[in-house]
């Protein structure tokens, strides 16, 4: 298991760095953390850190957004799946295209598409700490 504290938001892009580098081939991640925890401003650190040049925002309302490297063209899927009601809506939007692209998947809210999510998911958790530090674990799933 890996284990990243970010310290500040300056540190967000070093911790990034980090996590790229122990990735491997995995392409399925899975962000839990509480609201506020820093999911998607990480999310958008890695994306940087992948050489995504276009905006990164959250995709709360679109569910999905999709962005490529211009460094590698590698394409890059953020989902956010706080809004999702029911997993109708997950099967509608067609997620196995997405899961199983062997594309980059950055997963936030995964507790609502547990069930859904392939096997070799990696669950990264990230926890605020008491002095305002942010605490990221990076381990697979079983």
């Amino acid at each position: 298991m890996l284990e990243i504290t970010i310290q500040s938001l300056e540190q967000i892009q070093e911790a990034a760095h980090r996590f790229v580098a122990e990735m491997g081939d995995n392409t399925v991640f899975a962000f839990y953390g509480k609201m506020g925890a820093g999911k998607t401003t990480f999310i958008k650190a890695l994306c940087e850190e992948l050489g995504v040049t276009d905006p990164i925002t959250s995709p709360t309302f679109a569910i999905v957004n999709e962005y490529r490297s211009d460094s590698t063209g590698e394409l890059i899927y953020h989902f956010d799946f706080y809004r999702i009601k029911k997993l109708e809506e997950v099967y509608d939007m067609g997620y196995e295209d997405y899961f199983y692209s062997g594309a980059l998947c950055f997963i936030e809210w995964p507790e609502l598409v547990e069930e859904l999510l392939p096997g070799h998911t990696v669950r990264v958790e990230m926890k605020e700490q008491e002095d305002g530090s942010r605490l990221l674990t990076m381990e697979e799933m079983e």
